[in-house]
């Protein structure tokens, strides 16, 4: 093994004195070559990779808010959309060089606007001769070189899904999305772009997308016996191998997958929801993963390989373009090959920067059209609804929600033998801010109440399977003593528990005792004025992602399922209202249920 200049001189110093000694005859002409300058040390090339990431885009293009009408302002004062993140990734590749940097998201682009309700539905891209996505024109813009399938990409299909993916000028990323029959890839697995060097070889950069294996779960109705989704983990070390075999010298994953390592579907799938950390602890070789899918900001997490002990460093951008994340990534060339030598990353915050004019012109035309659909009048109001405090008091304007839910399945029910059976209908308060104001009623007011795009199912269950879904979901309220003062902030998500995994149920009347224990609280549960029989069968209207287990509610997935449509809930809410005109407490709201402790009501 040779020495290094810094051994050589130490041995040197070490050995010299028993050199001298052996005749002082050499002593002039080693004085001679200590005279000459030393001959510099050749240092190993070095190179500088810039990763640039977004994920969880869900539609915003701009610092818009469609629901009210004006631009987006939150609390803590961030800006959304994709014409910060352009101006951003602008200014990194003015400074690092755009031949040095590589821009990926980690998916969830075609969902969760009205925009991108609007291009799916509305005047789709689907349609011969249809409009390219404005997703795809604006990542196309910016120059993004990969994208990792999200989960609500498949929302509004597969057609809709493949002409999206046609329309991008990058790949779509899903090495775990796989045919069914075949259980080979249905989506590009991985892209290698290759960086070059002056006076080296060129790096080769590896890019592997993971999507989220509860695709098959929430888009039962669009995948079932086409798709597959194994686990990130088997994927992961399935490919990541195969990546350094075709000479990858950097391996970056995007994976559309928290790090907590939990599942909201608890145990209905074999594959971990939220894995990207244990990717990073399982897969050796891989130098980082831009993180998706949880909707929090990670700014740098590193997780040790239990195999190699190596660090891998994780980041996670604040959904909805709030923030980008940024991995500078240190490689050497040292014995022929290019090395990692270290990974940094952190996260960029998109309000410190304006609109790129470049997107805002793009993109201004899609975006006019979408604030006049939006803004369109269905009808009017006789007062204000608000969901403020729906969380815990029987809200109204979720009222509305559970009617219209049952009315659409009692009629595409009429006729069949479960006509005779009571329809209830479950609802969730998605949002804490919205309102329906007193006098005109537009179609952006209706879609704040209905933010997701879920369809309706009407499932068989019985009166004791109804009981336990209604345990399960006041597991929601954090216990609270009889006579403790209660704080309405400190009230709800026990847990961790999200506000959309927390049901009304309409049809019947109940109490939710708040001072016991989870698995205990649902008081005088009645029907028709009743003690509810267990035996008694209902069809219970719910919206597909709860029908498919999202939130791992009991007995729902497996329940029979009686109808189902593919017509949004928020579309069949606007329906509703334009048939009625007028949209009237009296023909939808109802109080039946309300939080006790003891038998006391809490308000």
């Amino acid at each position: 093994m040779p020495l290094n200049r810094r051994k050589f001189l130490k041995k040197s110093a070490v050995t010299g004195a028993g050199v001298a000694i052996a005749g002082a005859a050499a002593a002039p002409a080693r004085a001679a070559e200590a005279e000459k300058p030393a001959k510099p040390v050749k240092q190993p090339k070095r190179y500088a990779l810039t990763v640039l990431g977004t994920t969880d885009l869900h539609g915003h293009v701009f610092n818009w808010d469609y629901f009210k009408d004006a631009e987006y302002k939150d609390a803590a004062g961030n800006a959304q959309g994709l014409a910060r993140i352009s101006t951003l990734v602008n200014q990194i590749r003015a400074e690092k060089g755009r031949e040095n940097t590589l821009l990926l998201d980690a998916g969830d682009t075609i969902q969760g606007t009205p925009l991108t309700y609007y291009y799916a539905k509305v005047d789709p891209i689907t349609a011969k001769g249809g409009p390219v996505h404005p997703m795809a024109q604006a990542m196309n813009a910016i120059g993004y070189d990969a994208a990792a399938l999200g989960n609500h990409e498949f929302n509004y299909g597969i057609e809709t899904l493949r002409k999206f993916e046609s329309q991008l000028r990058f790949p779509l990323l899903g090495a775990n999305a796989v045919d069914a029959k075949t259980l080979k890839p249905a989506f590009q697995p991985y892209v290698i772009k290759t960086f070059c060097v002056k006076g080296a070889p060129p790096v080769k950069v590896a890019v592997l997308g993971l999507t989220n294996p509860g695709i098959a779960i929430w888009d039962k109705a669009y995948v079932q016996g086409k798709l597959a989704f194994p686990g990130l983990e088997e994927q992961a070390a399935k490919w990541v191998p195969k990546l350094k075999s075709l000479g990858a010298d950097v391996v970056i994953v995007s994976a559309h997958s928290g790090s907590s390592g939990t599942s909201s579907y608890g145990d209905q799938l074999p594959y971990v929801e939220n894995s990207a950390a244990l990717v990073a602890q399982q897969v050796p070789d891989i130098d980082a993963i831009l993180v998706g899918h949880a909707h929090v900001e990670i700014p740098e997490l590193k997780v040790v390989n239990a195999k190699t002990g190596k660090t891998v460093v994780l980041s996670e951008p604040l959904a909805y373009a709030e923030r980008l994340s940024v991995f500078d990534v240190e490689l050497v060339f040292e014995k022929g090959r290019w090395t990692v030598e270290s990974v940094a990353s952190k996260v960029l915050n998109s309000n410190t920067v304006a609109d790129d004019p470049k997107i805002t012109k793009l993109l201004g035309d899609e975006h006019a059209k979408v604030v006049a659909y939006v803004n369109q009048v269905v009808g009017s109001a006789t007062e204000t609804l608000t969901t403020v405090e729906a969380r815990y008091k029987d809200a109204p304007i979720i009222d509305l929600i559970t009617k219209v839910q049952e009315d659409v399945v009692k009629a595409a029910l009429a006729g069949t033998s479960y006509a005779s059976l009571p329809v209830i209908a479950q609802a969730s308060p998605f949002s804490r801010t919205s309102e329906i104001p007193a006098g005109e009623v537009t179609i952006r007011d209706l879609s704040s109440l209905y933010v997701y795009d879920n369809t309706l199912v009407a499932k068989l269950m019985t009166g004791a399977q109804v009981r336990a879904y209604l345990e399960y979901s006041a597991q929601y309220f954090v216990q609270t003593a009889a006579g403790a003062v209660v704080d309405t902030e400190k009230l709800t998500n026990a847990a961790g528990r999200p506000d959309y995994n927390y049901d009304y149920v309409s049809g019947l009347v109940y109490e939710i005792d708040i001072a016991q224990a989870a698995g205990s609280r649902i008081k005088n549960l009645t029907y028709n004025g009743a003690a509810l029989d267990d035996a008694q069968q209902f069809v219970l209207a719910v919206n597909n992602y709860r029908a498919n287990g999202g939130g791992a509610f009991p007995h729902v997935a497996s329940a029979q399922e009686l109808w189902s449509e593919s017509t949004e809930i928020r579309t069949r809410i606007s329906e509703w209202v334009t048939a009625k005109g007028v949209l009237d407490p009296k023909d939808f709201a109802s109080v039946d249920w309300k939080l006790t402790r003891d038998g006391t009501p809490v308000f």
